[in-house]
C-alpha cells in the first residue's frame, strides 16, 4: 500500500473515532448515570435545598392542599385561607421531612420508569406511580413533628402518569439502543484509533491527529449538552419551567459536562506530548563508520619558506 493511501485510510479512521468518541460517552452515561436509581436518586437529593426548586415544590403542594381544603369545606376558600395554605407549603421545604419525601418521590418515580422501559410487555401503556407511598411517609414524619392535623392528612391511591403511551414506547426503544450502543461504540471507538496508527505512514503525525480529534469531540459534547439544557427547559410546561427545570437538568448531566471536559483534556493532553516528542525527543544523527569525512583544508604556515630563486632572461 502506497504512503499516500494509508494516510487517507489513517486520517478517515480518525475522522470516524473522533465522531464515535462523544457518542459513546454521552451512551455510557445515559446507561451507568440516570439509569441507575441510587445515582440518581444522589444527584438530586441537593435539589430539595435550591430555593428555585423549593418554590415550584411549594407552589404545587400549595395547590394540592387547597384543593383539599376546597373538597373538606365543600366550596371555594377564602383568599386568606389560600394565602396561609401557600406559606404553609413554603415553611414545608424547609423541613426534614420534605428532604425525606424528595428523596422517596424521586425513587420512587424512576424505579417506576426504569421498570417500565426494561418490560417490553408494557408497550402501549403509559408509565404511572401511585404516590400513596410517599404521602404516607410524609404524614408519618409530620406526626412525629407534631405538626397540628397530621393524622388527617389522607392517603389516596392514585396513579399518577408519568408518561404518556406513546412517549413511553418511543423512550424504550431508545432505551434500548443506547443499552446496546454502550458497549459497541466505546470498542468500535477504540479499534478505529488503533488501526488508523498503526497503517498512518507517520505514526506521530496520526496519534497527534487523534489526540486532536478526541478533544473537538468532547468539545462538541459540551455544546450538545449546552444546547439540550435550552431546549429541554424551553419545551418543560407548567410549575416545572423556567429556573427549577434548569437546576433539574444541570444536576442530571453534571456527570457528562465533566465526562465531556476529560475528553478535551485528555486529547489536548496526548497531542502535545506526542508533538513534543517529535519535536524534541528525536536522537541526535550519528555518522556510519563507513561514511567518508572531509579532509581540513590545509592552512598556510605561519613562517614563509626560503624564496625561490627567480629565473632571468639574457
Amino acid at each position: 500500500m502506497s504512503p499516500r493511501l494509508r494516510s487517507a485510510l489513517s486520517a478517515a479512521l480518525i475522522v470516524l473515532a473522533s465522531l464515535l468518541a462523544p457518542c459513546a460517552t454521552l451512551a455510557g452515561w445515559a446507561m451507568h448515570g440516570p439509569a441507575d436509581t441510587g445515582r440518581y436518586v444522589a444527584s438530586m437529593a441537593p435539589l430539595a435545598d435550591d430555593p428555585d426548586v423549593r418554590d415550584a415544590a411549594a407552589d404545587t403542594l400549595g395547590a394540592g392542599f387547597a384543593g383539599l381544603v376546597d373538597e373538606v369545606a365543600a366550596g371555594p376558600v377564602d383568599g386568606s385561607v389560600r394565602l396561609f395554605v401557600r406559606d404553609a407549603a413554603r415553611s414545608f421545604t424547609r423541613t426534614e421531612a420534605f428532604h425525606e419525601g424528595w428523596d422517596a418521590a424521586n425513587r420512587t418515580v424512576h424505579a417506576a420508569v426504569l421498570r417500565a422501559l426494561r418490560d417490553d410487555g408494557a408497550a402501549g401503556h403509559a408509565i404511572t406511580v401511585d404516590l400513596a407511598p410517599v404521602t404516607e411517609r410524609v404524614r408519618d414524619r409530620l406526626a412525629e413533628d407534631h405538626v397540628p392535623f397530621a393524622r388527617r392528612i389522607p392517603v389516596r391511591h392514585t396513579a399518577v402518569t408519568v408518561l404518556p403511551a406513546r412517549q413511553a414506547d418511543r423512550l424504550r426503544e431508545g432505551y434500548h439502543v443506547l443499552d446496546v450502543a454502550a458497549f459497541w461504540l466505546p470498542l468500535a471507538a477504540v479499534v478505529f484509533a488503533v488501526t488508523a496508527i498503526a497503517v498512518a505512514a507517520r505514526r506521530r503525525r496520526a496519534v497527534t491527529a487523534a489526540g486532536i480529534g478526541t478533544a473537538l469531540g468532547g468539545a462538541l459534547l459540551a455544546l450538545a449538552v449546552l444546547a439540550g439544557r435550552r431546549l429541554t427547559v424551553a419545551e418543560l410546561p407548567g410549575p416545572v419551567d423556567g429556573p427549577a427545570a434548569g437546576a433539574v437538568y444541570d444536576a442530571l448531566t453534571e456527570t457528562l459536562r465533566t465526562a465531556s471536559w476529560l475528553l478535551v483534556a485528555l486529547g489536548l493532553a496526548v497531542a502535545l506530548v506526542s508533538w513534543l516528542t517529535g519535536r524534541y525527543g528525536r536522537p541526535p544523527r550519528r555518522r556510519s563508520a563507513e561514511e567518508p569525512t572531509a579532509e581540513p583544508a590545509s592552512k598556510p604556515s605561519a613562517e614563509p619558506g626560503p624564496p625561490r630563486p627567480t629565473r632571468t632572461r639574457l
